[in-house]
């Protein structure tokens, strides 16, 4: 168009609306423009090269040029690049890549339905219990309950699942019939001495409270990360999810594991349902399903639900959900090439060992004057940063020195994710020891001159 400048950031402005970006800013600063990557770092388009250590949005875990996946690609791409899913259709990686999956999944999960992303998974599933409880003459039975700071996705459904404010402003979300229960972060709402257990006791009674207040006979559900993400890496405190178990099993509510940052292998197991031994009515996968290389997700089940909604099916004809991208071939190999390379690698076996590292260099912060809590399980963590380590008092994440540490980190060559007060960590799952020891020093160095420049200027105010 006449008027616009022809470098990239320019036309980048000009015609591009970006997601979960502060959009007035972006006029003023314009974008980061990656072009190239190999392995655990990318470059962008002045050659500055960075550590991925967000693994591209908690999703790129085999790193960036793997051939195989590409091969994987270009090879279905040439034999079959599209075929629907719909009335009776169906495909052979889409096939293969159902039965590897559930395989996989934790005992009793017996169906895979895919889809594209992980917002459209934890739509579908919302539509899928509603589907369910009419099936099996419970029609009341349509409530749900998440959790606050909890991230499920950005469809009208999803979002409202989230329990973040920023997802639900100008929206006019959340969505009736969804509610929120507490925050399991001890750190940050554990009362003066309460032990995690007896936090995590609270947090039950304060799950069971809020479905005697809704009515049991009306809650369907309850849907958790494993570990939660986008809120800020939290993880469960002790004995946490036994107790929440407990409470679903006692008043017929299903569980919902929300695996899309969790599954194949981050937490140091395949999914985070083994880690914290969760016993899921559905799961969805996503993200590290295909490296993030092609968009696919997955909606996993037990054998009772897909029968229940089989039969409903039947009466009414047809099952009126899908998506025309539902098991894209092309997307199910590289999916099938990725779960292949993580047999290959012992992907979990590998985590386990790179985590030793990953843990050690991340609690090497507990000390440092800025931080109040480092946390994390596997290859995912966060550390978050405080005014005052004995009041816990957090720095104010609207104020300015969040947007100065940032600055800093990506002048040091890294990539994180800032959340909040917080800074999370989620490197490629094929990061080195050597790598991850050279990410957190990056991330000392820039937090290091935060500290300097912060305290000369006076930018450390609480929230």
């Amino acid at each position: 168009m006449d008027g616009i400048a022809n470098s990239p950031s320019a036309r980048d402005k000009a015609f591009l609306v970006h997601p979960m970006t502060n959009l007035k800013t972006h006029q003023d600063i314009g974008p980061t423009i990656i072009e190239s990557g190999s392995g655990v770092r990318v470059k962008d388009d002045a050659g500055k090269e960075y550590i991925e250590g967000m693994a591209g949005l908690w999703c790129t875990s085999l790193g960036y040029g793997n051939e195989r996946l590409i091969a994987a690609a270009t090879k279905q791409m040439r034999a079959l690049p599209y075929v629907q899913q719909f009335r009776h259709m169906s495909h052979d990686p889409g096939i293969d890549l159902a039965e590897k999956l559930v395989g996989m999944a934790p005992e009793g999960i017996t169906k895979a339905f895919f889809v594209n992303s992980g917002s459209e998974a934890n739509d579908t599933i919302v539509k899928f219990i509603r589907f369910y409880h009419n099936s099996i003459g419970q029609p009341q039975k349509k409530k749900i309950i998440a959790r606050d700071k909890g991230y499920h996705g950005t469809t009208l459904v999803a979002a409202s699942l989230c329990g973040l404010p920023h997802m639900h402003a100008a929206f006019d979300l959340p969505m009736a019939g969804i509610s929120h229960t507490m925050c399991p972060h001890y750190y940050r709402y554990g009362l003066e001495g309460e032990s995690e257990e007896e936090f995590a006791t609270r947090c039950a009674e304060d799950l069971e409270k809020m479905i005697l207040a809704e009515g049991p006979e009306t809650v369907a559900a309850f849907f958790a990360e494993p570990v939660m993400g986008a809120g800020g890496v939290i993880t469960p405190p002790k004995t946490y999810f036994a107790k929440i178990q407990a409470v679903l099993k006692k008043y017929d509510v299903l569980f919902v594991a929300d695996e899309v940052i969790c599954g194949f292998g981050r937490t140091g197991n395949m999914f985070g349902s083994d880690t914290y031994d969760l016993k899921p009515d559905f799961m969805t996968v996503a993200k590290a399903l295909s490296s993030a290389y092609l968009p696919i997700a997955g909606v996993l089940m037990r054998e009772e639900i897909f029968n229940a909604m089989a039969d409903h099916a039947g009466e009414l004809g047809i099952l009126g959900h899908g998506y025309t991208y539902s098991g894209h071939p092309v997307a199910s190999a590289v999916a099938l090439e990725t779960l292949t390379i993580y047999e290959e690698l012992d992907i979990v076996a590998r985590v386990q060992e790179t985590s030793k590292t990953f843990m050690r260099e991340l609690q090497a912060f507990d000390d440092h004057p800025l931080v109040g809590e480092t946390r994390g399980v596997g290859l995912v963590g966060a550390i978050e940063l405080v005014v005052d380590k004995k009041t816990r008092a957090p720095v104010d994440a609207k104020g300015p020195a969040p947007d100065y540490l940032y600055g800093r980190i990506m002048q040091s060559g890294l990539i994180t994710r800032p959340i909040g007060n917080s800074i999370a960590f989620c490197p490629p799952l094929i990061i080195s020891p050597a790598d991850v020891e050279e990410m957190f020093s990056r991330f000392r160095t820039a937090l290091d001159e935060t500290l300097d420049h912060g305290t000369r200027e006076g930018m450390f105010k609480a929230a």
